[in-house]
């Protein structure tokens, strides 16, 4: 039984920068200005760049920034056949720089996110609160209606069992957007001038058996904890599907953070979402993906993993085998994707021997 007197919220203050043991993994096909912006914030940490599309363009990076930049040719240099589990004309190429990291935290952030400001008008240093929430416990086994209860000025709220107040351990911290919201095409299409004005100053974990549509523009995780399921799919070029490269990874690490007893944060930090992309060339993309959900969110409600699943990579392989049974009579695009799960965790092991199960 935990000792009531130590339960009171434990706010992380000063944030430590963790600079040593942090990386900022950005996929891009453009040049990086929009890092000038960032600077303040995150000048002091190491940098990887995952260049799509053309290999032979050139992505200018502002000054004084520490990087190392990957494109389609380093990738299949560095993986050769396993490079065909990495996606191509994709963001969902991101998840290579998850794979060389050797850090033991990944943010990772698109190049149309800007700094956002809260009600203030205080520029907001989403990677500080990225670093809160992932150094911070989670409550996934019993809703605090004051959401995070370890936040500055908040508690756990009456009634809330004394033995679950130390939490678990927070794997991933789920950023959200000002401005441009992160809709489908459908929605985008009816609501074409709508933009999320509103700051919501929470932070909150998704309970034990709830799955949630997660973004992959402003998002934290712990590379140890869960970094060899964040994988993004097979999306883009070749595909019969995209945009779902993000939502397909949070689903796949919801159902083993709730098997491994692991926390998924959403709410702070904010960023602004600068541009919105055109929704006809979303719906070309996301028109099988908007079908074939109604299917794929049954299937990881009913996901069960066996007790003999220890490991993450031990999880993600029972996964790709249910995913190769149960969803491949919906298309054959799934059995496909079955198959690069098992190439990725083949490709991660053997870049990351330490990590291997």
């Amino acid at each position: 039984m935990v000792d009531p007197a130590n339960t009171v919220g434990i706010p992380v203050n000063p944030t430590p920068l963790l600079t040593d043991v942090l990386d900022i993994v950005i996929p891009t096909i453009r040049n990086l200005d929009f890092l000038e912006m960032w600077r303040p914030f995150l000048q002091p940490y190491h940098l990887i760049i995952v260049q799509d599309g053309d290999p032979s363009k050139t992505i200018a990076v502002p000054e004084g920034f520490d990087y190392e930049l990957y494109n389609r040719n380093d990738i299949n240099r560095i993986l050769g056949p396993k490079a065909s589990c990495i996606s191509f004309k994709d963001s969902a190429c991101r998840c290579f720089g998850y794979m060389v990291s050797k850090k033991k935290y990944i943010f990772t952030i698109d190049d149309d996110c800007f700094v956002a400001k809260d009600p203030s008008g205080k520029a907001v240093n989403a990677l500080e609160q990225h670093i809160k929430n992932l150094l911070c416990p989670s409550t996934p086994l019993f809703f605090n209606t004051l959401y995070d209860p370890y936040r500055e000025g908040a508690d756990f709220v009456r009634g809330y069992p004394f033995s679950m107040r130390e939490g678990v351990s927070t794997a991933v911290s789920h950023g959200l957007w000002l401005n441009i919201p992160d809709y489908d095409a459908p929605t985008q299409l009816v609501k074409p001038k709508e933009r999320n004005t509103r700051y919501v100053d929470a932070v909150m974990t998704i309970p034990k058996g709830t799955l949630f549509p997660m973004c992959g523009m402003n998002l934290a995780f712990d590379r140890e904890l869960i970094g060899p399921a964040m994988y993004f799919g097979l999306m883009g070029d070749g595909q019969p599907i995209g945009r779902y490269d993000d939502m397909w990874a949070g689903w796949c690490i919801k159902v083993i953070c709730d098997h491994l007893g692991l926390g998924v944060k959403t709410g702070l930090p904010y960023i602004y979402h600068s541009k919105a992309s055109n929704p006809f060339v979303n719906l070309k993309k996301e028109y099988k993906g908007i079908f074939w959900q109604e299917d794929i969110i049954p299937f990881f409600q009913n996901v069960k993993l066996s007790k003999e699943a220890v490991t993450v990579q031990q999880c993600y392989i029972e996964l790709s085998k249910m995913v190769k049974e149960k969803l491949s009579s919906i298309d054959p695009y799934f059995d496909k994707l079955a198959d690069a799960m098992v190439t990725w965790i083949e490709a991660w092991d053997e870049l990351n021997p330490a990590t291997k199960a």
